[in-house]
């Protein structure tokens, strides 16, 4: 994989970030137990308010490969292939998102089980600052367990 490229969303991009959410998403669920809850991008966007938040998408070989959505101290959603995972374009879209806003802490919620987040955050310096039982955002049927994990 060549140099990643990190830019600002653009509606060119809605398939492409449809594609990264939708197969990571599934992937995330599985981790915590919650098959049964996925709903795709073109539904979780509304529900969730997506577009209320700043998107960056990363491109790595004349694709987009990732993205994030972040508000000021909020890293919202973060997605990336499942092709493309553990090469660095994760913690590249967490990076971007620490220089791109000046509230501290940044939070964040991860489900209980998604090891893999888990694991990127806490080496990017996260740490677990609570955690709670609730319900699947957009999907308000399913109990979840999340931990909010937040960086000074």
């Amino acid at each position: 994989m060549n140099e990643i490229i990190l830019r600002a969303y653009e509606e060119r991009d809605w398939d492409a970030i449809q594609a990264v959410h939708d197969e990571a998403r599934m992937q995330e669920l599985h981790y915590a137990g919650q098959d049964a809850a996925f709903l795709p991008l073109s539904i979780a966007a509304e529900r969730e308010g997506l577009f209320t938040y700043t998107l960056c998408v990363a491109e790595a070989d004349g694709r987009v490969r990732g993205f994030v959505a972040y508000k000021e101290g909020e890293l919202g959603w973060l997605y990336v292939e499942k092709a493309s995972m553990r090469r660095g374009i994760g913690r590249a879209l967490v990076q971007y998102v620490l220089e791109h806003t000046r509230a501290r802490p940044v939070e964040l919620e991860v489900l209980a089980g998604n090891t893999p987040a888990i694991s990127l955050y806490t080496a990017m310096g996260f740490a677990v600052a609570g955690s709670y039982i609730g319900v699947m955002p957009g999907n308000e049927s399913f109990p979840v367990t999340v931990y909010r994990m937040e960086k000074e």
